[in-house]
């Protein structure tokens, strides 16, 4: 008997239909020489400090650092895991073999290994690796078993993350709490909550000690349209009034007209983060809410597997992207075909296949985020809302760049001129049109004393891939936060001519500099996946994910933690640090618990155990190292320093709450 163990019961039924295991029993189906068994997330943990000792189960500053000879697991204390624990565990050491088919990723590895160690099942195992739950990839997976030992390195990596934050996370919150927490409050470390926790109190910190400076912007309209001074902004008053004076009543002539022709590619396909980070800024989700909502999706079949870090399908995807356009152009909603007229005009020929697209070697486990093409069905809101996302930018990667003209039009207002008489527009004889100032080029006023202006215009010529947003104008990829592109705005500007020349009207307008915004989980989830270096390019940012705090699947739960251990809360939609959040930041002086560098350096560690190019064992050395040493400076300091006793929250909470985790071991 072959027996065949998923992550889920609604996945193990679904497996089950597909290869005729049909008849129900307690805990499995059973048909067609299958046994069809499953767990219901983890149902196994390495042990707790009390296991290994009985000296290990007090708090105290004696018992640092613990770190067991070996580690082990242990089941979940828990009557309905132990129920469904000895069904597997008699099935198992009964079977001629094993499949597994748990969550095709490191986390469900390492889930369904510890399941078997633990039933310590003998037979030879082999691996379901799929990347949708439709019937049609379930059949192909089972057509095309791997052997476990493929997924060695996979499982090692994910064995190594579990011992990395089981001996940071246990041993760094008892020696915080006993230390600096006065035994009143628990003070929870993770090797990667408490670099993110960083990140947000040392933006809290920029903005709060942030001394706002005036500035003076000068600018002036000539024939409705705003120029603005090429200068840029002044520091002082008297200089910019100056500059006021001196082009007041003066005419301003235009000194350049630059037209070129542009194109903007479409955006790449949704990874888990910038889905989440899409769904919050347009939605207001939080990552734990979109992460579930998207899980559900691939549950029901309707997109593929969610938690992966990668904008690229694999090459052998293309053959199946008709089909999977074929299902979005029947998808209705309320009797609405949406993607129809989307999907019609890439029909009768062959899709463009491009290589921001399809490159292999960009994809590891799991490909970007698609829909499967099978057409949904009975959707909640916020289900559709998420679906919509995915099914327009899957249609969008395959149109043509949005192209559009840019046009930068200079002026200037010489100080040594006279204003024309009666004021009315002079037009001298116009340039051909290749006379132009390369666009790189600002040309200052040509003679004595003045000021040079500028304004940009963009106007869409084709708008290629834009076309998909035009209905849904707030579902356009949005730029991030913090970015401040000094981009074209979207407006024809007027016919301008080289050598014109009219009055204007200037102004002298008082700013102040601004703080760096709070974090909202958009931006949250961006710096964490550079390690807290704000990256615009998205090539760069791509390179920078190995080097990333956490995992796409992860992220989520490390906010909600966050949340939960009350070091911070969510006002509208800032996240802003407690004063219980900031002070733990302030009382860890080790740079190895709170950096976001140095943690995303143990992150690539981590995926290079995955990839075979480092020695877990050696990572594990490392760390229990840096603990030992860790432990040594805190017990060292000879400070009278504390963390007070953070305050019961009010009962509003965020979307969705955290998992409980009692025992102080976090991520």
């Amino acid at each position: 008997m072959i027996v065949c163990i998923a992550e889920k019961p609604s996945v193990a039924g679904d497996i089950a239909r597909i290869i005729g295991a049909t008849a129900r029993r307690e805990g499995y189906y059973e048909g067609n020489g299958y046994q069809v068994t499953w767990t219901f997330g983890h149902l196994c943990e390495l042990k707790m400090p009390e296991d290994y000792t009985p000296m290990w189960r007090s708090w105290s500053l004696s018992s640092l650092p613990m770190i067991p000879p070996r580690f082990g697991i242990r089941l979940k204390d828990d009557e309905g895991v132990k129920k469904q624990f000895a069904v597997i565990e008699r099935l198992m050491q009964a079977a001629d073999g094993i499949v597994n088919c748990g969550d095709a990723g490191q986390e469900g590895e390492l889930i369904q290994r510890w399941v078997m160690q633990k039933a310590q099942a003998t037979c030879p195992v082999r691996r379901l690796w799929i990347s949708s739950m439709t019937d049609e990839a379930i059949r192909e997976g089972f057509a095309t078993l791997k052997d476990q030992g493929e997924y060695q390195s996979l499982y090692m990596a994910g064995l190594s993350r579990a011992i990395g934050d089981w001996l940071l996370g246990i041993n760094a919150t008892r020696l915080y709490t006993i230390k600096y927490g006065q035994n009143r409050q628990i003070l929870s470390i993770g090797r990667v909550q408490t670099p993110t926790l960083a990140l947000i109190v040392n933006r809290q910190k920029e903005i709060d000690n942030f001394k706002p400076e005036p500035y003076w912007v000068l600018a002036t309209v000539y024939r409705d349209t705003t120029f603005t001074a090429t200068k840029g902004k002044f520091t002082s008053k008297e200089e910019g009034e100056k500059a006021f004076a001196q082009i007041e009543g003066k005419p301003f002539t235009i000194t350049d007209v630059q037209k070129k022709n542009g194109k903007e590619a479409p955006p790449s396909l949704y990874d888990l983060t910038s889905l989440q980070v899409d769904c919050n800024r347009k939605f207001g989700f939080s990552a734990e809410m979109t992460l579930n909502i998207i899980q559900q999706l691939y549950e029901m079949k309707l997109t593929t597997y969610p938690r992966v870090d990668t904008t690229f399908l694999s090459d052998d995807v293309y053959a199946k992207c008709p089909q999977t356009m074929n299902g979005l152009y029947q998808t209705k909603f309320a009797g609405v075909a949406p993607y129809a007229d989307l999907v019609r005009p890439l029909g009768g020929k062959p899709l463009p296949k491009s290589k921001k697209v399809f490159d292999s070697s960009k994809v590891t486990d799991h490909h970007a985020i698609i829909p499967t093409g099978i057409v949904p069905q009975n959707l909640t809101d916020l289900q559709l809302k998420v679906y919509d996302l995915v099914a327009r930018r899957f249609i969008a990667v395959f149109y043509s760049d949005c192209k559009y003209a840019q046009t930068t039009v200079l002026g200037e207002v010489k100080a040594s001129s006279s204003p024309s008489e009666g004021g009315d527009v002079h037009i001298e004889e116009a340039p051909t049109a290749t006379q132009e100032t390369p666009s790189n080029q600002t040309p200052p006023p040509s003679e004595g004393l003045g000021e040079a202006f500028k304004v940009t215009g963009r106007t869409i010529l084709d708008p290629g891939w834009r076309a998909v947003y035009a209905s849904v104008g707030s579902a356009l990829p949005a730029a991030d936060d913090e970015k401040k592109p000094e981009e074209a705005e979207e407006r024809t500007l007027p016919p301008f001519v080289k050598g014109e020349s009219g009055p204007h009207q200037p102004t002298l307008t008082e700013k102040w500099t601004t703080p760096p915004p709070y974090y909202t989980e958009a931006t949250l989830l961006r710096a964490m996946e550079t390690a807290g270096k704000l990256v615009e390019d998205e090539e760069l940012r791509r390179a920078m994910k190995e080097n990333g705090i956490g995992r796409p699947s992860t992220r989520a739960a490390i906010i909600e933690t966050l949340f939960k251990r009350r070091y911070i809360r969510k006002e509208r939609k800032r996240l802003v640090a407690t004063p219980t959040g900031i002070e733990l930041i302030d009382l860890i002086h080790e740079e190895l618990l709170k950096s976001a560098e140095l943690t995303g350096i143990w992150e690539k560690k981590l995926r290079d155990i995955e990839a075979k190019k480092y020695d877990p064992q050696l990572f594990i050395n490392e760390l229990k190292q840096q603990v030992t040493d860790i432990v040594r400076q805190v017990i060292a300091d000879q400070s009278n320093r504390h963390v007070s006793v953070a305050p019961e929250e009010p009962k509003s909470k965020p979307e969705s709450k955290a998992k409980k985790d009692s025992k102080g071991t976090s991520k």
